[in-house]
């Protein structure tokens, strides 16, 4: 039996009657008003979920009904009737937002049909609308919790940012695992293309000519494996937010490429011969220094002005060691409500050794040492001694052995350390070593090639063992 709730809004008693009788012999409630005033003082005490509206009534028009639902109640479907129908009215109620348009006499089979597809359209509707708030909820909060002054600032600059309407282009630039895919999602969803796509583009992750594709899409037949005309992901973002991670990574060709798409937003797709214009925010981000790429020639320094009209340093957990407590704190409280657990907290013994921790991998690494500690402590207060030996010694993170001083080695050396060693560490199992890494298997997989650890290309990246 049906629970939803309709209300019949007809100034013609019978025909009230007759459609109320069918409806509530299909297990609906139903409530009846024979005017427009009466209909919004029943809507005061009861939101229906679907109108069934007749286009003249005493007092009001459907029409003028329909516009004002439309305003303050979006999510309740409505589907006209009327006794006088035109195809101009009825096209001009669909644009106002009807779910359909009936003509009078009502057929009882039609009409059950029509109410069951706008009921059902209402629900998807509503669970989108849930979706989203979800979604805004988990990724939208620009309120970081944060002592540190520099922290502070980048808030103020990211709140500006949100609530101007010009698409600016935002480069976010700090070490791996600073939060700049939070950033990102932070800004995207607190701003007026919140209702619109998110689309993440990882630059570093496939081929130069995959990537093409990806970013600009192909048209059928452009290349050997193009069957079908796709979609680029810029194109799929249109009036949202690109994230383009790893945008360092990006080879020469298609740094051009990015740059006349930047300066006028048009683009053609791979093999395409039209002009596609769109309307997207760029929020590029990098762990590398940029400024020193250019001048080694390994970035263009147009397609790197371009991309700063606001540059926006995340600083490294080591940076903002004030924070470290309530940072630990928040993801403590969080874990207690995903492990059903009650402790407290770190014992001040234990913030004070983790305030002076180097955390190589920044918030990223903070994160997974609570977890990793919420999961397997038990008792109400974490000490000293539930720490890792090397947050306890002051070293670099347990799982890259093998330990060099970080001043002795360049930022790419590090990383292909860090690879090295958990490659080493999990057995040759990319998978987990990306989890780890806290990067994607693509990612892992790229940098294996680039860095020529040969004796890894072989393993194979599906290995969840």
């Amino acid at each position: 039996m049906a629970h939803e709730c309709i209300f019949i809004v007809d100034d013609e008693k019978l025909i009230r009657w007759s459609i109320r009788e069918n409806l509530e012999a299909e297990g609906y409630a139903v409530r009846e008003a024979e005017s427009g005033r009466k209909l919004f003082a029943a809507l005061a005490e009861q939101e229906p979920d679907l109108l069934l509206l007749d286009h003249r009534l005493p007092d009001i028009t459907g029409m003028e009904i329909l516009e004002k639902i439309r305003k303050q109640a979006p999510e309740i479907a409505v589907v006209m009737m009327t006794a006088f129908g035109s195809v101009e009215s009825a096209v001009h109620a669909m644009k106002l937002g009807a779910a359909d348009y009936l003509t009078k006499p009502v057929n009882n089979r039609e009409l059950s049909l029509v109410i069951r597809k706008a009921l059902e359209a209402g629900k998807l509707r509503r669970e989108v609308r849930r979706l989203r708030n979800e979604r805004r909820a988990a990724h939208g909060s620009i309120n970081v919790i944060s002592e540190s002054r520099a922290m502070r600032e980048i808030m103020e600059l990211l709140e500006r940012i949100i609530a101007s309407p010009a698409a600016t282009t935002i480069l976010l630039e700090g070490e791996s695992g600073t939060g700049k895919n939070l950033i990102a999602k932070a800004i995207h969803y607190n701003s007026q293309r919140s209702e619109q796509p998110f689309v993440t583009i990882t630059c570093s992750a496939i081929t130069e000519t995959l990537l093409e594709s990806e970013l600009f899409g192909h048209e059928r037949g452009a290349f050997t494996d193009a069957k079908v005309q796709k979609k680029g992901l810029l194109e799929m973002a249109d009036h949202g937010t690109a994230f383009m991670d790893e945008i360092g990574e990006m080879t020469p060709g298609l740094q051009a490429k990015m740059l006349r798409f930047l300066e006028d937003k048009v683009f053609r797709r791979v093999g395409g011969t039209t002009d596609i214009v769109v309307d997207v925010r760029i929020i590029a981000a990098t762990n590398r220094d940029l400024a020193q790429a250019v001048k080694e020639g390994r970035f263009r320094d147009d397609l790197y002005y371009r991309l700063k009209v606001i540059p926006v340093r995340l600083p490294a957990l080591r940076e903002r060691r004030e924070d470290i407590p309530l940072l630990a704190q928040q993801w403590v409280d969080h874990f207690n409500l995903e492990f059903h657990k009650s402790t407290r907290g770190f014992s001040p013994a234990a913030l004070d050794v983790m305030s002076r921790y180097h955390w190589p991998g920044n918030v990223r690494e903070l994160k997974n040492l609570v977890e990793r500690i919420m999961i397997l402590h038990s008792e109400d207060v974490v000490d000293v001694q539930d720490l890792p030996k090397p947050v306890r010694e002051g070293r670099p993170a347990e799982d890259f052995r093998g330990v060099v001083p970080v001043g002795e080695m360049t930022l790419e050396e590090m990383e292909k350390h860090a690879i090295g060693e958990a490659l080493e560490r999990t057995g040759q199992n990319q998978v987990r070593a990306a989890k780890m890494l806290g990067i994607s298997r693509d990612t892992l997989r790229y940098r294996v090639k680039k860095f020529g650890l040969a004796d890894h290309e072989s393993v194979s990246p599906l290995s969840e063992s």
